[in-house]
C-alpha cells in the first residue's frame, strides 16, 4: 500500500505526538525569493519605492511608512488616505509588536507592482479594528507567533501608493495563533 502526504498526516493526526506535530505545522516558504521588473525607468522607481517603503514598514515607524501613500489612498477600492492608514498599523503594531514583512517575490509593470510577502509577528496585543478579516477584534493575546503569505497589488502615481489591495492568509494565521484549529496540509494535484 502506498502511503500519500494526506493520509500521513491524518494517521499522524491520531496519535498523541501527531496532534503535537499538526499543532505546531508551519507550511514550508521558498527561500529563493524572484523578481521581475519591467525594463523601464517608471517601473525601476517604483520597484525601490515598494522596496524601501516595506523596509521602513519593518521598522515600525509608521508616519514614515504612511508618507509613502498619497494623501488620497484606496485600499480595496474605498477611500482611506494616510489617516485611515496610520489607523490600521497603528493596530496591527499593537497587535503584533515585533510584525515584519518579508518580500520574496515582486513583479513591476508600468504603475504597477505586486509582492509576495511573507508576514510574521507574536500576538502580545488586543486588536481593535478589524483589518485581518475581523478575526482578532477583542481576541487576547495568545503570545503565540505566526507566518504566513499573502499577496499586495500596489498602483503608484508620482512615485507614491494611490492604490493598495492585498490577499492574505488570514485563517493560517489565526491557525498558527490557536485561534482555529489546525488542519493538515494538503498538496495540489500535479498537472501533466
Amino acid at each position: 500500500m502506498r502511503l500519500n502526504r494526506r493520509l500521513l498526516f491524518a494517521l499522524a493526526a491520531a496519535l498523541p505526538v501527531g496532534k503535537a506535530f499538526a499543532q505546531n505545522f508551519q507550511p514550508p516558504v521558498p527561500d529563493v525569493p524572484r523578481s521581475e521588473v519591467e525594463k523601464t525607468d517608471g517601473a525601476r522607481r517604483n520597484e525601490q519605492t515598494i522596496r524601501r517603503q516595506n523596509d521602513v514598514q519593518n521598522t515600525g515607524d509608521i508616519a514614515a511608512t504612511v508618507a509613502f501613500f498619497a494623501e488620497a489612498t484606496r485600499n480595496h477600492g474605498v477611500a482611506v488616505g494616510r489617516k485611515g492608514l496610520v489607523r490600521v498599523l497603528t493596530d496591527i503594531f499593537a497587535t503584533f509588536p515585533n510584525f515584519r514583512s518579508d518580500i520574496f517575490d515582486l513583479v513591476a509593470v508600468g504603475d504597477d507592482v505586486v509582492i509576495r510577502t511573507i508576514n510574521s509577528g507574536t500576538h502580545k496585543g488586543m486588536a481593535k479594528i478589524p483589518f485581518n478579516g475581523g478575526l482578532l477584534v477583542g481576541v487576547p493575546p495568545t503570545g503565540k507567533r505566526f507566518k504566513v503569505q499573502s499577496i499586495h497589488w500596489l498602483t503608484l502615481q508620482d512615485g507614491l501608493i494611490i492604490e493598495h489591495r492585498a490577499s492574505r492568509d488570514d485563517i493560517g494565521m489565526m491557525q498558527q495563533l490557536g485561534l482555529l484549529p489546525m488542519t493538515a496540509r494538503y498538496d495540489l494535484p500535479k498537472v501533466s
